[in-house]
């Protein structure tokens, strides 16, 4: 008997909320619903009404220059989110981390740049290598190739 390499059993998943409506964040919504996951993107760059992360959420900020990035990264990085991760380079993304420094915010939990080193640099590439460093972490998983 041939024995199936996935499991129809559906494991309980936090939702992944998005900040704001670009095509990354579009691709994230089509990516992670193709793999069970509910995603809220929040398109309004202020943060909107819509992100209130709970318990195995994962929040992505896909706009470091969102006018509310900073305060959606410290209600994300004081939550019980289980991924928080920002669409930049450590370097572009440097003085936000600073500020959040200062402000007493622990940022080593944070991912930025988010995603797996794929190598993609389009939407939809930049999107999959974040949704499956989602997948990963919900697993306790560290990414790259299956080995025996």
């Amino acid at each position: 008997m041939r024995q199936q390499p996935w499991s129809d059993e559906q494991a309980e998943h936090g939702r992944i909320l998005v900040l704001s409506d670009n095509p990354i964040s579009q691709a994230i919504a089509t990516i992670a619903g193709a793999v069970g996951r509910e995603v809220l993107v929040e398109a309004a760059d202020d943060g909107g009404p819509g992100l209130a992360p709970r318990a195995g959420d994962a929040v992505v900020l896909c706009d470091h220059d969102a006018p509310d990035a900073p305060a959606v990264l410290r209600a994300a990085l004081g939550s019980e989110a289980s991924y928080v991760a920002m669409m930049a380079s450590r370097r572009r993304a440097g003085a936000l981390l600073d500020e959040l420094v200062e402000e007493g915010a622990d940022v080593s939990a944070l991912h930025v740049p988010a995603g797996h080193n794929l190598g993609g640099r389009a939407p939809g590439e930049i999107a999959l290598s974040v949704v499956a460093e989602i997948v990963a972490e919900a697993y306790g998983r560290p990414g790259g190739p299956m080995l025996d």
